[in-house]
């Protein structure tokens, strides 16, 4: 009774600081309802294998680049005559890092418009049209992003190769291992890789699904890059046998649209091309390519993940598919859903990325393990019911005393920031969150896809709270141990829903 007084006199103040302007700063809590979500176990699973063997851990150890890829790429660069490798590779990781989008000719043409209008207006300013004309181009000169297309001859391929080539493989290989961890029956025959560069999609498929392949396509542009690629393969050598066989070398893509592939990758090669239309024939043409999965990787940055999802609602809306399959693609990794993305929408944007650790080609610069943080996107021909939806840990997992914190991207296409406790969401939920990482599968059954049952509908004596005030409720249920019998944290509503007091 007492706990009930204290919430009613809580709710009294929140109003009358919303009043006066004074909001509460309370972070919602957990909306992954006690009784309500609950994990998901029809498999019995957890009768089988212990909770830090759940289904939904994806995180890779350590990745490590093969012996032989080590080698040859030591040999490559200790045959250069360059000079200065080390602040050559450290210029280009920056810059491929920093790197922003081309702007396109309709945008410049709308700041050129608004420039002149805005100058127009201003009486200070000459106004003879060769004067506006150069005060125009000053400021768009001095604001516009300057994109320049890379051209990569023999000396900045073997730069590229060292400041990328195993930070591409440890990306590369965490997607791959999704896929097999999911799909473990999936066998690919075939794979192509759009801008190949340094090979590293090879070798991570060959690492990972290294039985079956038989057939590796690699196309880029650059003959210098697609050169330097086959010489890794052989060891560092024009001559040799090539460590990974059945591996293919152009620089254009195949014409003919019944070449199809079980895997087609592009990694961190979409940012490279010039504008919007060139994405969009190359995105349409690599999912007429895909009769299994399409594999997308760019840098783990806002700009990086923006371009996936551009990329992502290009497959979804299209009409590309296959004549003997009139079912569209749908989103295997990392979305559990085909909705907008919620870390898109947001308030404050926020990318949408992963981490994974590697151990560095030991040059002289690279003494400690690196952390290599990239978004990406997996495309899958068939039906999502083929999969499971559970939602993904998009941030580091905060584990404290007795409660996990876990940020999920959840299947209704919404963001929850969960408080995970033994006492009120289950030991096997509680456990199994404990043990996940950044960019796992948390095994649950969230409110959305499981409904309130009939002895959790709310008693007639629930308090009503308005949004500014849900979040005091939440908290002071949360503390008092009290039961929360619906949350909906995506419903943008005056009203959240009931709060009851439940010994």
């Amino acid at each position: 009774m007492a706990t009930l007084t204290t919430l009613r006199f809580l709710l009294t103040v929140g109003r009358w600081r919303r009043s006066r302007g004074v909001i509460f700063q309370f972070r919602t809590l957990a909306v992954l309802v006690p009784g309500v979500t609950r994990i998901d176990n029809k498999s019995d699973f957890l009768g089988k294998k212990p909770h830090r063997k759940h289904p939904g851990i994806l995180q890779l150890p350590s990745v490590r680049l093969p012996q032989a890829l080590t080698n040859a790429a030591r040999v490559l660069l200790a045959e250069s005559s360059m000079s200065n490798v080390e602040k050559e590779v450290h210029a280009l990781t920056s810059y491929l890092w920093s790197r922003h989008l081309p702007v396109e000719p309709e945008e410049l043409q709308r700041r050129a418009v608004h420039l002149e209008k805005k100058f127009s207006e201003n009486q200070d300013l000459p106004q003879t049209e060769e004067k506006l004309r150069e005060a125009v181009l000053h400021v768009l000169r001095k604001t516009t992003y300057h994109w320049q297309e890379l051209s990569y001859n023999e000396e900045l391929s073997l730069v590229y190769m060292a400041a990328r080539l195993d930070g591409g493989f440890a990306a590369v290989s965490r997607a791959f291992h999704e896929i097999r961890i999911r799909i473990p029956e999936f066998k690919p025959q075939t794979l192509m890789d759009f801008g190949s560069g340094t090979g590293s999609v090879t070798w991570a498929a060959h690492s990972t699904w290294g039985q079956s392949l038989r057939e590796y396509m690699c196309v880029d542009s650059s003959a210098a890059m697609l050169d330097l690629a086959e010489k890794l393969l052989k060891g560092g050598s024009q001559t040799g046998e090539p460590y990974v066989p059945g591996v293919f070398f152009r620089q254009f893509l195949p014409v003919s649209p019944k070449v199809q592939f079980d895997v087609v990758v592009s990694a961190f090669a979409l940012s490279e091309l010039p504008s919007k239309a060139d994405r969009t024939e190359v995105i349409q043409t690599l999912w007429r390519k895909t009769s299994h999965f399409l594999v997308l990787l760019e840098n783990g940055t806002k700009a990086g993940h923006r371009l996936l999802m551009d990329a992502r609602d290009l497959v979804l809306k299209g009409k590309e598919k296959l004549p003997s399959d009139p079912q569209p693609g749908f989103v295997f990794a990392p979305c559990p859903h085909e909705l907008p993305c919620p870390q898109l929408t947001a308030s404050q944007p926020l990318a949408c990325s992963f981490s994974q650790a590697y151990h560095p080609i030991p040059f002289s610069w690279n003494k400690k393990p690196k952390e290599e943080k990239f978004s990406m996107v997996i495309l899958a021909r068939g039906s999502p019911e083929e999969v499971n939806r559970w939602p993904r840990i998009t941030q580091p997992v905060l584990k404290r005393p007795r409660h996990v914190h876990c940020h999920l991207c959840c299947s209704d296409g919404h963001m929850q920031h969960a408080v995970i406790t033994a006492r009120r969401h289950g030991r096997d939920l509680y456990r199994c969150a404990r043990v996940s990482s950044w960019g796992d599968l948390l095994p649950v059954i969230t409110p959305s896809e499981f409904p309130l049952s009939p002895a959790q509908d709310p008693p007639e004596n629930s308090i009503r709270v308005d949004k500014e005030v849900g979040d005091v409720a939440q908290a002071v249920a949360h503390s008092a141990g009290m039961h929360v019998a619906q949350v909906r944290s995506s419903a943008p509503h005056t009203n959240k829903d009931v709060v009851s007091a439940a010994n």
